[in-house]
C-alpha cells in the first residue's frame, strides 16, 4: 500500500513537471525582465528544475 502510495504521489511530480515546463507558463516568463541579473525564462527554468529534483527527493527519501 505504502508503495503504491509513492508511485501515485512520483506521477503526480511529473504530471505537475510536465504542465510547469509546458508552453503556456514558459510564455509568461518570456521577457525582458530579469531576476537577480539573470534572465527571467533561466530563473524560471532552474527554480521549477531544483523544486521538481527537491520534491523527487523528499518523495525518495522519505519512503525508506
Amino acid at each position: 500500500m505504502r508503495e503504491r502510495l509513492r508511485s501515485a504521489r512520483l506521477v503526480a511530480v511529473a504530471i505537475l513537471g510536465f504542465l510547469l515546463l509546458n508552453y503556456p507558463l514558459l510564455s509568461l516568463t518570456d521577457s525582458e525582465a530579469t531576476v537577480l541579473g539573470i534572465p527571467g525564462l533561466y530563473a524560471y527554468l532552474f527554480a521549477v528544475w531544483a523544486l521538481l529534483i527537491g520534491l523527487i527527493a523528499l518523495l525518495v527519501r522519505g519512503s525508506r
